[in-house]
């Protein structure tokens, strides 16, 4: 087994296919898609590959180590949607191309219209557990 981060960026879908800003989203809408993650989330806690999730604030900032008795330097948030990210998933493998599948499914959730979004997931293991495989 192998852990991998879901992460779901502010990045949206790709243009022309259902690129509408939750904002844009009727309340159905957006309980629809939180209902889709909530099942996808049930479905991997009842086969074990599901190990934690969470959703992050838009605000932020970068912090970094200021010098021997200097406060912390801060800099930000510098808000450039497609880097911002929205939060994530932990998820426990067997195998990268079982991170890709779930990915895949979870960019399905439904947005405007109950279409699915087809947003975008970054699948990233955790360093020393998920190793790539040959295409």
């Amino acid at each position: 087994m192998a852990r991998y981060l879901l992460l779901k960026h502010y990045r949206g879908a790709p243009r022309g296919v259902n690129d509408h800003p939750m904002d844009t989203w009727t309340p159905d809408e957006v309980t629809a898609h939180v209902r889709y993650m909530e099942d996808f989330m049930d479905r991997l806690r009842e086969s074990g590959e599901f190990v934690a999730t969470g959703a992050l604030a838009e605000e932020g900032l970068w912090v970094r180590y200021g010098g021997e008795g200097k406060p912390p330097v801060t800099d930000g948030p510098f808000p450039e949607s497609k880097d911002l990210i929205a939060g994530g998933m932990v998820i426990d493998v067997e195998s990268r191309e079982r991170a890709i599948e779930l990915a895949a499914e979870l960019s399905a959730e439904p947005g405007k219209d109950g279409l699915p979004i087809h947003e975008w997931l970054e699948v990233r293991p955790f360093l020393g557990e998920g190793m790539p495989s040959e295409d």
